[in-house]
């Protein structure tokens, strides 16, 4: 909503333009009038819409065009006031205000008018015979009001009315001539609709109507007060109630409703409620809230953000599969102004047998874009409504922003549930594979990806000793010489190379010693496609003699030409050092630290499986 309204009044000489702004401030008519009154400005607590108004006047004998032509400029509503007693006040409505107003504006932004027919008291018939024509020509003509500055008639209303014309604007919203919401209008309030069917059903009922009502007006409806909202739209529509619910035909309807009896508030309030500007766009303080990273800090959904998107998720699985079909995602994502997720989703996160996104993948995917992009995570969670659904200020109350890097380490500790472990290594080294291993595919169902839909990520869930911790893997391009920041940027270091080719291991044991010897990141050697024959690596250092010089765990064979499923272990193994980087690499050689470990993680998957599947039951 604006911060100020600017009202200008023109028209001809003596129509009595200053008189009403005198007759407003001193509540009298003024014994003297001046040639033009000073501008006026009225504060917010005395305002209607508490917002601050300034009343600025013309006058013909004391101003050029210039400085009329620049009064126009920065007018947010312009009165045109005739008298209605005087014809020729009334022609130049047409012949000269309307005109030379449209000739100073722009095409796109004209500014709302206002004609005021003044000097009621004079005479005993109303003027609206002749001026509604005028404004049934004119689109830019909000409403006419008759008053009286002599007698204080409707002077109050005047005002209102020019105020309420540019903080509740008529325009963006309805098409008077086809009698419609404009189609900028109804994709808001489809939108707006869609967040407050919270289940999905197609319809508003009771329980969603007053949710509505208590987000919009802080008040709900009473019993009688819904049924009366539900007979008026059944009087005017045979599809607008539907299962004693308000369709998305009979909410557009009401709305349609409330501007054609002048009650354009009503809309702007629950526009604005919902974040739109005054060109029904989301406002980027609505979409992008202010939220402090501080440098080395990582930024996660807490635990009200994963409540709000299992309702979603919830919402939306129609045959309760557990699983989100092509077309419940493009349901899902209806409320956003474009799909958000590609087909490299489908390759970045655990999919079902027939490639749709799990409960799992889904969870994991909000996960890894609120890690990567915060700011886009808050676009997406304002675009499905958190702040409104969930009674926040905004969409950073579903952020956990973690401490800094190195009290955790200073601690022996984390808070953190998301770790990154990046993935280097030769080209053909065998990186995507162990990405996509991650995701429980073999290279059966990897060679079935297309090239443009691969994924330089992958994310899924691991348990380090009974904890549920997200791992996101990033496979970082072989380019040697140019390792940004953020390829460098990680808890757990993975270094792959391929046994079957003698010069893989250079590459992994150059980076290694370029950007790692001396880093206190964690890093693991993989022995990638280990189903293969092992040849020697043209390198001073075998891969064994490499690790044991530099204090490595050895290398870990891995090959993701499997038939069964995969092993999950060499995943826990990087989680637990991205957890726990502080830890001598003697105790993480220890078998029995990886025993309590993995069967800590083999245990609470069980255990998960099997809640999950209770809970899937009640659901």
């Amino acid at each position: 909503m604006r911060k100020d309204v600017r009202i200008l009044l023109v028209g001809e000489p003596k129509v009595g333009k200053t008189s009403l702004i005198m007759s407003l401030v001193s509540e009298e008519f003024p014994d003297e009038v001046p040639l033009r009154a000073e501008e006026i400005t009225i504060p917010a607590d005395v305002t209607p819409e508490r917002v601050p108004t300034h009343i600025v006047d013309y006058s013909e004998a004391e101003q050029s065009d210039e400085q009329l032509y620049q009064e126009i400029s920065k007018a947010n509503v312009i009165c045109i006031v005739y008298s209605v007693n005087n014809k020729t006040s009334i022609e130049k409505v047409t012949s000269h205000w309307i005109p030379l107003i449209n000739d100073r504006t722009d095409k796109d932004s004209r500014v709302p008018l206002i004609l005021v027919g003044n000097k009621s008291d004079l005479v005993e018939h109303s003027s609206m015979e002749t001026i509604l024509p005028i404004m049934n020509q004119y689109q830019d003509i909000e409403t006419c009001v008759e008053c009286s500055a002599k007698n204080l008639k409707n002077i109050s209303e005047l005002f209102y009315y020019a105020q309420k014309a540019v903080l509740h604007p008529t325009g963006p919203l309805y098409c008077p001539e086809e009698k419609e919401l404009k189609p900028s209008c109804i994709k808001a309030l489809t939108r707006i609709f869609k967040v407050s069917d919270l289940d999905n059903d197609g319809i508003l009922n009771d329980n969603e109507l007053n949710f509505f009502q208590r987000t919009c007006f802080n008040t709900p409806l009473a019993p009688q007060a819904l049924e009366d909202v539900k007979n008026v739209v059944r009087r005017n529509m045979t599809d607008g109630v539907k299962d004693n619910g308000l369709t998305r035909k009979g909410f557009l309807f009401l709305h349609t409703l409330f501007i054609q009896r002048g009650r354009h508030e009503t809309t702007w309030t629950v526009l604005r409620r919902f974040g739109y500007d005054d060109d029904l766009e989301l406002t980027q303080e609505y979409l992008f809230p202010m939220i402090k990273i501080p440098p080395d800090c990582t930024t996660e959904l807490n635990h009200n953000a994963y409540l709000f998107l299992q309702s979603v998720f919830d919402k939306h699985d129609k045959d309760r599969d557990c699983a989100l079909s092509p077309e419940e995602v493009r349901d899902l994502f209806k409320v956003f102004p474009y799909m958000p997720w590609g087909p490299d989703v489908n390759n970045t996160v655990c999919t079902n047998d027939q490639g749709w996104i799990t409960y799992q993948g889904y969870l994991s995917q909000w996960t890894l874009t609120t890690y990567l992009d915060v700011q886009r995570s808050l676009e997406y969670l304002g675009y499905l409504g958190y702040s409104i659904i969930y009674e926040q200020e905004s969409q950073a109350a579903a952020i956990t922003v973690t401490r800094n890097k190195r009290i955790d380490l200073q601690k022996k500790q984390t808070q953190r549930s998301v770790f990154r472990c990046n993935v280097l290594g030769a080209r053909g080294s065998g990186k995507s594979g162990f990405l996509q291993t991650f995701l429980g595919k073999n290279l059966q169902q990897q060679r079935r990806i297309r090239e443009d839909h691969k994924s330089l990520y992958a994310i899924s869930t691991t348990y380090v000793y009974g904890q549920e911790k997200y791992l996101l893997l990033h496979e970082v391009m072989p380019d040697f010489d140019f390792l940004s920041e953020a390829d460098l940027a990680c808890d757990v270091v993975c270094l792959v190379y391929d046994i079957n080719n003698p010069r893989s291991f250079e590459y992994c044991a150059k980076v290694y010693k370029q950007y790692f010897i001396d880093s206190k990141t964690p890093c693991v050697v993989i022995a990638a496609k280990s189903d293969l024959h092992e040849v020697r690596q043209h390198y001073s250092l075998s891969p064994h003699e490499f690790c044991r010089k530099h204090k490595l765990h050895p290398p870990q064979p891995f090959t993701c030409n499997i038939t069964d499923a995969p092993n999950k272990d060499i995943y826990t193994r990087l989680t637990t050092m991205a957890m726990y980087p502080h830890m001598a690499q003697a105790d993480l050689k220890n078998s029995t630290f990886w025993l309590r470990a993995s069967v800590g993680a083999t245990v609470f998957a069980v255990l998960g499986f099997a809640m999950y599947r209770a809970l899937l039951k009640q659901r």
